[in-house]
């Protein structure tokens, strides 16, 4: 069994125990706010057809009346069976690019047709001009028809002008040896800068139109040492179209493996990328805790790290029993989630106090009210300093400890989230 399957057995299990129907759950979800839970995507979950995403799950289990301390278990579960999943399909793709590959290695380069016989113009001892009864002959031949042939060159600028047409299209393109060759053959040799421009003029329609003809099985077939130059230029073509393709694969699938795998910090949207654990609660909760201050302090700012994809936050503060403040709601974040939220506690509240026992209680919020760290500071002698520090959350037992940190009231959220703050230069 699959951590996938096992999963999803689990979940019916708890959704057995619970005795309830998929549209109780959704209704429950309703009325709790936040994750909605639609019927046809929990039986999909249900029965293995779809990966829930881990809001979701944590919205069922809360359906469910899964014990909050028990959720962090479920969410850690959750992740192993995402990144078994994501590392199960990054392979698969490697292996599929892999098998790409091989095949396209291995494949043998079709062989030029020998459906026509070559004709070389000009004075060739190794290949005398045609015979009138030759031609005939030749005429005949498929395709060929030496009457139609163009005369040869009998000056300079004529010879020039035939190598510029064949070099247009009248013939195989030229590379700078053949074109010193074809010169020297007709007895107009011609200067290497000339034959290095037609070379370069002809370069990219070389690596083009004639590799597609050869590997189409299109190409024709030249006589001696161009023959054999042309196979061997073709399997320089073709080991090259192999490495282009190669690449091209690799970047692909380091693209897509890139996609599912969890990026490091500096592979997250522009901003301080953090991972934090926290705790929240709802309506008719509250946190406690006491914090540490100089009594000579003439000010003290107490400011929260809180997750602001959750939208009209609102928490009244107390300390040592006086009303201090209000955490009012910030704008709702969903790119760069993370936010610093301060409030300046009224002088009279710390003055000569060497620790403040802080209360927040819940007034409203779309789904809970969050708290995931704890600066306070401080102002002595007209300097701000840090006094205290209070990182909240389930690993952070001992912390919370020191502080006297407790939720009064039900808590709605235990565990960690992983966000970025906003750009310092603003951008989204």
């Amino acid at each position: 069994m699959t951590r996938h399957e096992e999963l999803v057995r689990l979940l019916a299990e708890q959704f057995v125990r619970a005795d309830v129907s998929l549209r109780e759950l959704q209704a429950r979800a309703d009325r709790a706010g936040g994750t909605r839970l639609p019927r046809a995507t929990c039986a999909d979950m249900l029965a293995g057809r779809r990966f829930p995403k881990k809001a979701v799950m944590v919205a069922f289990l809360r359906g469910c009346r899964v014990p909050e301390q028990r959720l962090p278990a479920w969410e850690r579960a959750w992740e192993r069976v995402r990144v078994g999943r994501l590392a199960a399909m990054a392979a698969r793709a490697q292996a599929e690019a892999q098998a790409q590959l091989s095949a396209l290695a291995t494949t043998t380069p079709p062989q030029p047709s020998a459906a026509r016989t070559p004709v070389h113009f000009g004075t060739n001892a190794a290949t005398p001009d045609p015979s009138p009864a030759d031609a005939g002959t030749a005429s005949s031949g498929p395709g060929m028809n030496i009457a139609a042939l163009p005369p040869q060159p009998d000056t300079p600028a004529e010879a020039a002008g035939q190598a510029q047409r064949e070099a247009n299209g009248q013939g195989w393109p030229k590379t700078a040896g053949q074109a010193q060759q074809d010169a020297a053959e007709q007895g107009q040799p011609k200067a290497a800068a000339q034959a290095q421009r037609e070379a370069d003029g002809q370069g990219l329609r070389e690596a083009s139109e004639q590799t597609w003809q050869e590997t189409s099985g299109q190409g024709q077939p030249r006589a001696g040492g161009q023959t054999q130059q042309g196979v061997d230029g073709r399997g320089r073509r073709w080991s090259f179209v192999v490495a282009v393709i190669a690449s091209l694969t690799a970047a692909a699938l380091g693209l897509l493996v890139g996609l599912w795998v969890p990026h490091p910090a500096t592979s997250g949207p522009p901003g301080r990328f953090v991972v934090d654990d926290g705790r929240a609660f709802g309506p008719g909760g509250a946190s406690r805790f006491t914090v540490t201050v100089d009594p000579a302090n003439t000010g003290v700012r107490l400011t929260r790290r809180l997750d602001a994809g959750i939208g009209r936050q609102r928490a009244g503060i107390t300390v040592n029993g006086t009303p201090a403040g209000t955490w009012q709601p910030l704008p709702v974040q969903r790119a760069h989630r993370w936010q610093d939220q301060s409030v300046d506690l009224p002088p009279s509240v710390s003055a000569g106090r060497r620790s403040l026992t802080v209360v927040n209680t819940f007034v409203s919020s779309d789904q809970d009210f969050n708290e995931f760290l704890y600066v306070v500071e401080q102002q002595v002698d007209g300097a701000w300093e840090t006094a205290d520090t209070l990182d909240v959350g389930p690993e952070h037992l001992d912390a919370e400890a020191a502080h006297g940190y407790e939720i009064i009231g039900p808590q709605t959220f235990a565990g960690t989230q992983e966000f970025t703050y906003p750009p310092p230069d603003g951008r989204p």
